[in-house]
């Protein structure tokens, strides 16, 4: 039984924390008339600017707005 709980504790530790959210913090736009935008959004994958400004790009682009700046990215 000691055997068990120590295996367990020890995957526990091995894998980590469960995922915790990513939060991107961002700027965009809508032209035509100009509307400025400042949100943030949950992403997935990789917690860094790079990997939210990609994620945010396609996601923006869809509701016909322009990603300006991905502010910060904090990991909850």
């Amino acid at each position: 039984m000691m055997k068990m709980i120590a295996s367990l504790t020890l995957a526990a530790l091995i894998a980590g924390p469960a995922s915790a959210a990513c939060i991107a913090e961002y700027k965009a736009k809508r032209d035509d008339p100009l509307r400025l935008f400042y949100g943030t959004i949950e992403v997935s994958g990789a917690c860094t600017v790079a990997a939210a400004t990609a994620q945010l790009k396609n996601q923006l682009s869809a509701q016909g707005m322009t990603l300006l700046k991905v502010l910060s990215v904090t990991q909850e």
